[in-house]
């Protein structure tokens, strides 16, 4: 057994998971290892590196507690994405990580589409120019503190550091380096006219390999702080969607998923980067080499559902918490007494503003069609169609030019049946439900980097990795009625769309 289990870190927003895998796909063990965001100015949000290296080192002396380090036979990250980390020569950071959700860097954005034509960074890029996106922060840096961009060896995000960590060298892959905004997709090289509009020095992005290439092994350094040995392979692993997209399977075009939690993204596999004139939706590189990620992420999908909780559900949550079961189970019972079409209620899950499909950071929540006789079910099975209504629109870009046969599903959304069921309707698709519903992209950095330290044969092994527990198909009459609602529901938004910026 020696050298032949797969240790994956999921460097998330909250906190470090360590998972272990051998090569079956068994679950040998997961720690889970918290560290804090800082938010200021309304719009910044930042972490300390080192917090996340003295994650990364006791989730693994966790995990090695009952393995041998002499087992492992690779190390691979999934990472959170779009982040902007400025280190020195000697890979020292000279301030703390610029999270994804930062927005401070909306000048910079500006400028930089006066410089380039939006449609022609979006052509590029496969994306939108935003302040989420690490150029766009980059410059912040150059305009705000021009000590630490003139001392910035290379711009690296959470993964690339932690790697850099473990071997000493400092490079980026091609999933990830898709979130800065200045990757050519087709060329999988950085866009000199984009960098050059920007501004910035493209020295200080760092080298480009893919999600599989090898980056190192661990030094002696790193050994002793880790617990890991001497020698083991550290494969770049990819950023936390596209583990995502592998750990569900998506490894083939047309695979498609749907990740819902507090925000809700569908993203699938495809050869080429998708049309999309209207720019509704994104792509990333894929973490299988030759292929493309498309993807459309909203806002407040699970976390619109637990508002509603919040303000109507007071009953259900003390019934619940008297018999020890979850809130939710009691709100499924409520959106089964209401009706497909939640008795012409409709409701605008744009609690937060909203990315795709409508890109209006202005958007706001609404109920329309409230009545005397509608009921808080009503607005229960209201708010899960709205949301699944919305995601049915970034569905519609990925169907027009991929042929989808199936939706898989992931996050803690689709644990109740109701929901289940809206999807499936919704999306005149079966839903595929896996046994583990969050451990998706713990699961696609351990077979990435399995691929990677060539330890596994192929990206088709994640099969064996997932157990899938439910299929959930479409309700012939219930696909027909909501044909004929969400032209109701994009109709509800633009009505309303001149009103919400006057709401600020």
């Amino acid at each position: 057994m020696s050298g032949r289990l797969l240790l994956a870190h999921d460097l998330g927003t909250s906190g470090n998971k360590a998972t272990l895998f051998d090569m079956e796909g068994n679950l040998l063990g997961s720690k889970t290892v918290p560290y804090k965001t800082f938010y200021s100015n309304i719009t910044w949000a930042e972490q300390d590196p080192q917090a996340w290296w003295d994650a990364v080192c006791s989730s693994t002396r966790a995990i090695l507690g009952s393995h041998k380090a002499e087992d492992i036979g690779v190390v691979a990250f999934s990472g959170q994405m779009m982040g902007c980390l400025a280190v020195d020569e000697k890979g020292v950071p000279l301030k703390n990580h610029i999270i994804y959700s930062d927005q401070r860097a909306v000048k910079q954005t500006q400028s930089l589409v006066e410089r380039i034509d939006a449609k022609r960074v979006f052509e590029i890029t496969g994306h939108r120019a935003s302040p989420s996106y690490a150029i766009e922060k980059l410059m912040w840096l150059r305009d705000n503190e021009p000590e630490v961009y003139k001392n910035t060896h290379k711009m690296l995000n959470a993964k690339d550091y932690i790697n850099f960590k473990l071997t000493g060298r400092m490079v980026t892959e091609f999933n990830d380096a898709s979130g800065t905004n200045a990757l050519d997709l087709k060329k999988l090289a950085w866009s000199e006219e984009i960098i050059e509009a920007a501004r910035v020095d493209i020295s200080k992005f760092p080298d480009l390999i893919q999600s599989i290439g090898i980056v190192g092994e661990v030094t002696a350094q790193a050994a002793q702080a880790t617990g890991l040995k001497k020698g083991t392979l550290v494969v770049a692993g990819a950023g936390d969607g596209g583990c995502a997209t592998v750990g569900i399977g998506s490894v083939r075009p047309g695979i498609t998923y749907n990740y819902i939690g507090s925000s809700s993204w569908i993203s699938t596999t495809s050869t080429e980067v998708l049309q999309d004139a209207e720019m509704k939706n994104f792509t990333w590189a894929h973490p299988v080499p030759g292929y493309m990620q498309p993807c459309g992420t909203m806002q407040t999908a699970g976390s619109s559902y637990a508002w509603l909780k919040e303000q109507l559900g007071q009953w259900e949550i003390h019934e619940a918490a008297k018999k020890g079961i979850n809130p939710y189970r009691l709100l499924d019972g409520q959106v089964e007494q209401s009706s497909v079409g939640a008795n012409g209620v409709l409701f605008l899950p744009y609690l937060l503003g909203e990315r795709s499909p409508r890109w209006n950071p202005d958007a706001k929540g609404a109920f329309i069609g409230l009545t005397l006789e509608r009921t808080k079910a009503d607005m229960f099975r209201a708010v899960l169609e709205g949301i699944t209504m919305n995601l049915s629109l970034i569905l519609d870009v990925m169907k027009a030019q991929v042929h989808i046969q199936e939706m898989r599903v992931l996050g803690g959304g689709p644990k109740g049946k109701q929901w289940r069921q809206i999807l499936a309707d919704v999306y005149d698709l079966p839903i595929i439900v896996p046994k583990y519903l969050e451990e998706a992209t713990s699961m696609g950095a351990a077979v990435i980097g399995g691929v990677g330290a060539g330890l596994l044969d192929s990206f088709d092994r994640i099969e064996s990795f997932i157990q899938f527990t439910d299929r959930v198909e479409p309700n012939r009459q219930h696909v027909e009625r909501y044909r004929q609602i969400r032209p109701l529901f994009d109709e509800a938004y633009h009505a309303l769309e001149p009103l919400f910026s006057k709401l600020q």
